[in-house]
């Protein structure tokens, strides 16, 4: 071996530290190990006919040092691998022998996080059966349609979500006999069980016996493994298929790309009705014999309590959980914890360096995917480089990606990707220029990468477009705008419908939302674009959340003044392109301030929903409710602040007597 200069030593360290700066290889190792590792293992499992996730917790249970760690913690109480496995065979028994489920059979199930969520979802994996997770917020139509798009001839229901949906008032025995009837071949009725506390002592005395593995053979890594919902902003809930190769390379990517260790502890308070936590967290948890902590639900009082209490190093957020935890107030306590990295999707850009700063939080981890979806993108990001971006690619990868990802121009009136007219094929936009996101599939065989929809083959065609760049191609719409940078970063523009058009420009409510949200005093802002009388496209409005002490509701002139002071504030923002950062024709013409109850509605996983006021728009009767709804703000052609919008002021548009 040939010696090396020490002398030498630091230079060489210099050259690679630069061109790794550079090219950000480091990054694309870390994406590509993961990947690597992730589908290797789920081809061998294939192999073995052991693609069922339960042989993951099986492993682990039976063999040490695993089966004595702590694997699953809930409301004080904890379970070691070993414990949690023997739980897991006694609902699998309990489902074969008292209902006769078997293999293949799709069971319902509407729980709130628990415990017990956990063992009855891999106690139907242990018999070969295939959940499907109903999002415990739904009621009546979305609730029923949930359900009978499943095709389960079983139903399983949370005590307390049961209270609230299928409830002694009216319209809950409705829906129960829905249930129970709606679209049921034969003359039987679907079973309903409530499960309540009772229940769950009646499943524990159960005798608990391992199935054959005859009962899980056959599964292909394409096949069905769970169904899991969409969150039903544009109308009902569709149920996207989830494959074993999804929970397998997913939970395993996860672990690898971000470093998850055996003595971590994993906290989650986001429903695992949804992939992000049921995937990407707690199969992650298993495939890499972690500890998952499960909060029930989402509470500002609760959520760095249940941290704390769990020493967890690692913790999940979705949409605005970062935002909700920035708006409690300041505490001693807020960097006594033992969180080393924040992993989720959908943290803003405006919120992410405040959420880092506050709660000691040294790594965000960051992605976008979906759950239908066919790829994601990653953002390991520590430091200050690559802030508010979802994705990052180096050089490599970003070579890599140039085949199988795309960004093309859209047409936002038929939101249709704009083909050329002489060859028919779509447009890639220019680097940093937003487009929809497509992801590439092998068109003689889709159904490998891209499973759609369980029993709806027109929303499953929907997400698929053909002939995109040469004929005969087949390329997966996400249905969401990006940008991806010629630096290799990948940010989030708006999704496809939420984005408006206004003095023929294209307004993206994600980037509005972004700028109003930093100002002093805005808690949350929801943007979107409302139909004007007499004019074109759709003028901007931000649904406010405003901090009582700098908003507070009232009469006296002292109220007002706050008030007006707020407004002022917010105005000075938004009209200075330096500090807003937008457009004039993307600063919103109305804000609409939400009193009382009155929130910003969201989704189960914290994705604000802008249908009800999209459709209220400014109309003052309707949004007001004669001064005892919620509040409006408008800027006046020509103003340089806003001002109360008042019935007068809505007359004037609606009379043509005022251009915006």
């Amino acid at each position: 071996m040939l010696p090396i200069p020490l002398a030498a030593i630091g230079p060489a360290a210099a050259a690679l530290s630069y061109i790794d700066a550079r090219l950000d290889l480091s990054n694309d190792y870390r994406i590509l190990n993961a990947l690597i590792r992730s589908k290797a293992k789920a081809l061998i499992l294939e192999r073995k006919n052991r693609v069922t996730p339960f042989y993951l917790l099986e492993e682990a249970a039976t063999t040490s040092p695993s089966k004595d760690r702590i694997f699953l913690i809930y409301q004080g109480n904890s379970w070691t691998y070993a414990e949690a496995y023997q739980v897991i065979l006694k609902y699998g028994t309990w489902f074969k022998e008292r209902f006769g489920i078997k293999k293949g059979d799709i069971v319902a199930m509407d729980f709130m996080n628990s415990n017990v969520f956990v063992f009855v979802w891999f106690g139907l994996w242990s018999i070969g059966a295939t959940p499907a997770f109903i999002n415990y917020n739904l009621n009546g139509d979305a609730l029923v349609h949930s359900v009978v798009t499943s095709t389960a001839k079983l139903v399983l229901i949370d005590s307390e979500v049961a209270a609230k949906v299928v409830g002694t008032d009216e319209d809950g025995a409705r829906t129960l006999q829905r249930l129970k009837t709606e679209k049921v071949e034969g003359t039987g009725e679907r079973e309903i069980v409530v499960f309540d506390e009772g229940m769950e002592r009646v499943v524990g005395s159960w005798s608990g016996k391992r199935a054959p593995d005859e009962d899980r053979d056959g599964f292909m890594l394409h096949d069905k493994a769970i169904l899991i919902y969409t969150s039903g902003t544009t109308g009902l809930p569709k149920a996207a298929i989830v494959s074993y190769r999804k929970c397998l390379e997913g939970g395993g990517f996860v672990g690898h790309w971000f470093g998850l260790r055996k003595d971590d502890v994993f906290y989650t308070c986001m429903p695992l009705y949804h992939s992000s936590a049921a995937i990407l967290g707690l199969i992650n948890i298993v495939y890499h014999r972690a500890t998952i902590s499960i909060g029930r639900k989402f509470s500002n009082s609760t959520f760095w309590p249940e941290v704390r209490a769990s020493n967890a190093t690692i913790i999940q957020y979705v949409g605005e959980v970062c935002r909700y935890l920035l708006s409690a107030p300041p505490s001693p306590c807020d960097t006594d914890n033992k969180v080393r990295m924040a992993f989720g999707n959908g943290l803003r850009p405006d919120v992410w360096q405040r959420f880092k700063d506050r709660f000691g939080v040294e790594t965000i981890a960051e992605f976008y995917a979906s759950t239908e979806g066919t790829s994601g993108s990653w953002n390991y990001q520590s430091g200050t480089y690559a802030k508010g971006a979802i994705g990052r690619n180096g050089s490599f990868l970003k070579f890599l990606l140039g085949r199988s990802v795309a960004v093309v121009e859209i047409d936002l009136d038929t939101e249709m990707p704009k083909r050329d007219p002489v060859t028919g094929f779509a447009k890639r936009v220019a680097w940093g220029e937003p487009g929809e996101l497509l992801w590439k599939l092998d068109p003689t065989q889709v159904h490998r990468t891209f499973q759609g929809y369980w029993n709806n083959p027109g929303a499953t065609e929907s997400k698929i477009l053909r002939d995109v760049f040469v004929k005969g191609d087949a390329w997966f719409r996400s249905g969401d705008l990006q940008s991806w940078t010629d630096e290799g970063l990948w940010y989030f523009i708006d999704r496809i419908g939420d984005t408006f058009r206004w003095k023929s420009e294209n307004v993206s409510t994600a980037e509005v939302s972004q700028s109003v949200g930093v100002v002093e005093g805005v808690k949350e802002a929801n943007v979107y674009g409302v139909e004007i009388p007499g004019h074109d496209g759709r003028a901007g409005c931000a649904a406010l959340v405003l901090d009582p002490v700098c908003y507070p509701v009232g009469e006296s002139q002292s109220v007002k003044d706050a008030q007006n002071a707020l407004m002022a504030k917010i105005s000075e923002h938004l009209l200075n392109p330096k500090k807003s950062g937008l457009p004039r024709f993307a600063v919103p013409l109305f804000l609409r301030v939400l009193v009382g109850e009155d929130k910003n509605e969201t989704t189960g996983n914290f994705k604000m929903v802008k249908k009800r006021l999209r459709d209220q728009g400014v109309d003052w009767e309707k949004v007001t409710r004669g001064g005892k709804g919620d509040e409006l703000w408008w800027l006046k052609p020509g103003a340089t602040q806003y001002t109360r919008f008042s019935k007068a002021d809505w007359e004037e548009i609606k009379g043509g007597r005022v251009k915006l």
